[in-house]
């Protein structure tokens, strides 16, 4: 979608109303002009869409539509409506039982009908809407649950119906507000406001209105409006909102920093990178909106079994009341009350509500703790990771390569070598970049004049240019002794270089080699830990894919204490390697920096991207983005994936073993109304409060 208003329609309990909602506004502004998430009660429209338009279909459906800060500016009776028709039913129907059986049996029915009135008025009439529309709802069984207590004469049963409904719907708003606010909290680090230096006057505006280029002051203690680059100033900035990691780290002149994180002691002064609507930050949030309305197949497969066995249900109930009494001359208001006992039992609240719940609070903890996931169906997949292919450089390894060995021919010199390289890889995004560039800087070798035309990356190879009117080409080397015929002294070098682990590169010039490099790049402290983890977590098979040289590759996974390497992978054998791994192991994780690992990234059951470096594209290719530099949050998040879908069993079998008890006991006649009913918000509670366990950050 593109830009929306954002709106709460609270009440929407369940995929039947989801469904009544969704008719309406599909007949007023259209199918795609809108999205709606039932966890949250969030709808978004398009801005171009008529607002009354949204309102009326809204109202049409039996709901009403405000937007958040409207809602915020209400009085206290009307943001807490719910409750407080909770609360007086449930004084009115406590005080009608007790004079129900008193002397004053009719003033207790007055205040019992009062009770179920105002605690059941729109119950009643989202019943009779969903009627309307042949659709068979929660409020439907209630409205037959009372309706049915009340002409049997069962007053005080049909009162408390309506009140621990009333209950239930307290509980799933509060579930719902809760959730949403664990999300506003991600907002609420988008400062509003900037200080914009012009015409060397300090001036305070809107971060919505900074451009690119402008120039922006930030003082100790203020966090970053927009992304920028810093042009003076020293700091230490907290970044644990984009990375997870929590000590700040110093940033200084030519160094970026991103919108959200705090800027702790020195005043930076920053140019604009990226608008407001384009940082880093609102990319995450605007991922996080869409992650939240990506139903898993999970919740899916709940909201289709919950549908069947409502009817289920609802047929075993109407057996019930007919069965016995026409067949077996069994007392027919007897069996009719057990039915409607049954009928109290099909409301699928809690295990329908239960399960998005602990999803999107698992989904909003991860995006508080610096990993980005892109819906509850990822979760799920990784609960059942026995397989993971891990990127070796940027992901295994820091990604920063030193250059350790510069090999020149025929009397080339180091530094005309390192001008060219340098020259070239400049235009580069290849991780080699970084230390030819490094390495060039360390000698004071000036590049800015070198003019390169005709610049192209070759994928899996390397990178041609023309420089000076000459063909140059800068990659891999392969078989150094099939290169030349010369196998001079430096040859047998750079092989011995290669057979160490060394990446070496080669630069011809046509087709004569002129020079060569080699790099090294080594693993982090932290990766033999890692790989150890979730090796005693039950990930069976960990194997590094990379375009690197075998030897390098070799190298790195013995250090880290890994059995499989493969080197020399093209990003379309990367992804083949990932297929092949799915159909020997099933479910498998492919880790890359999101750079060069894109087709393998999407080829993976679960594409998980690492650090933010290259986390503009990570954002778009990756299911899953560990904001962070390393893979430490890695095995913590397949932990806590499998705890979220322990949580999500734990529901299912809490709700569904006591409506099956309960089905029993109505049966039998051991059951009374109220009780099911008490019975199933506390399901309902217990549920809710499992689910929202989630929101707590591991």
């Amino acid at each position: 979608m593109g830009a929306y208003s954002r709106y709460v329609v609270n009440g929407v309990c369940c995929a039947t109303e989801e469904m009544t909602l969704k008719k309406h506004l599909d007949r007023r502004i259209g199918a795609d002009k809108y999205r709606f998430n039932r966890v949250t009660c969030e709808l978004r429209v398009l801005e171009n869409v008529d607002v009354q338009r949204v309102v009326d279909g809204v109202r049409d459906a039996g709901f009403e539509a405000k937007a958040p800060e409207q809602q915020l500016k209400e009085p206290f009776i009307q943001q807490h409506g719910q409750t407080v028709t909770t609360i007086g039913a449930a004084l009115l129907g406590s005080a009608g039982a007790l004079l129900a059986g008193q002397t004053t049996p009719s003033i207790g029915k007055i205040l019992l009908a009062a009770a179920i009135l105002v605690g059941g008025w729109k119950v009643f009439r989202k019943a009779f809407l969903a009627v309307s529309h042949l659709l068979l709802d929660m409020n439907v069984l209630m409205s037959v649950a009372v309706i049915g207590a009340l002409c049997i004469g069962r007053w005080v049963e049909g009162a408390a119906v309506i009140v621990l409904f009333s209950v239930s719907l307290v509980l799933e708003n509060y579930s719902r507000a809760r959730t949403r606010r664990g999300v506003a909290r991600l907002m609420d680090f988008h400062p509003q406001d900037a200080v914009v230096i012009r015409g060397g006057r300090e001036l305070t505006a809107p971060a919505s209105s900074l451009l690119r280029e402008d120039v922006i002051l930030i003082r100790p203690g203020a966090r970053i409006p927009v992304d920028g680059l810093i042009i003076d100033g020293v700091s230490t900035v907290s970044e644990s909102l984009l990375t997870g990691e929590s000590t700040p780290v110093e940033r200084g002149p030519g160094m970026e920093v991103f919108a959200g994180c705090m800027n702790y002691e020195g005043a930076l002064t920053v140019k604009v990178l990226r608008e407001f609507e384009e940082t880093r930050l609102a990319h995450i949030l605007h991922l996080v909106e869409e992650a939240r309305s990506h139903r898993a197949p999970l919740q899916n497969s709940i909201d289709r079994f919950a549908g069947i066995y409502t009817w289920i249900v609802l047929a075993t109930a109407i057996a019930v009341a007919a069965v016995p009494p026409l067949f077996f001359m069994q007392p027919f208001q007897e069996w009719f009350y057990r039915a409607l006992v049954l009928v109290v039992i099909a409301c699928p609240c809690a295990l329908v509500i239960s399960t998005p719940v602990t999803l999107i609070s698992a989904l909003t903890a991860a995006a508080r703790s610096g990993i980005l996931i892109k819906g509850g169906a990822h979760i799920e997949t990784l609960s059942q990771l026995r397989s993971i292919a891990l990127d070796k450089t940027g992901t295994l390894t820091p990604g920063r390569p030193r250059v350790t060995d510069v090999v020149s021919f025929n009397g080339m010199k180091d530094e005309k070598l390192l001008e060219i390289m340098g020259a070239m890889e400049r235009k580069s995004g290849h991780h080699i970049a970084s230390g030819v560039l490094r390495e060039a800087a360390e000698r004071e070798i000036d590049i800015d004049n070198v003019r390169v035309d005709h610049f192209k990356s070759i994928p899996g190879q390397g990178i041609a240019a023309v420089i000076g009117g000459k063909e140059f080409f800068f990659g891999k080397m392969g078989d150094i002794g099939k290169e030349t015929n010369e196998l001079t002294a430096n040859m047998t070098r750079l092989r011995r270089l290669k057979q160490d682990g060394h990446t070496v590169m080669v630069l011809r010039c046509g087709e004569e080699e002129i020079g060569a490099i080699a790099l090294r790049d080594v693993a982090r402290d932290e990766d033999r830990g890692v790989v150890e983890e979730l090796g005693a977590m039950g990930i069976e098979h960990m194997v590094v894919l990379s375009g690197d040289t075998k030897e390098s590759v070799d190298r790195l996974r013995r250090e880290i204490g890994m059995e499989h390497g493969v080197g020399e992978l093209a990003p379309e054998q990367k992804a083949e390697a990932v297929r092949e791994l799915q159909r020997r192991y099933g479910p498998t994780a492919m880790v890359g920096d999101g750079v060069n690992d894109a087709p393998a990234l999407a080829a993976a059951s679960v594409g998980i991207a690492v650090g933010a470096g290259g986390a503009d594209l990570a954002l778009e290719t990756a299911d899953i983005v560990l904001m962070g530099a390393d893979l430490q949050s890695l095995p913590m998040l397949i932990r806590s994936s499998r705890r979220v879908l322990a949580i999500v069993k734990q529901n299912m079998a809490l709700t569904v073993g006591l409506k099956l008890l309960f089905l029993v006991l109505s049966i039998a006649g051991w059951s009374t109304i109220w009780l099911a009913l008490l019975a199933d918000d506390g399901a309902s509670f217990l549920a809710i409060m499992n689910g929202l366990r989630a929101l707590k950050r591991h």
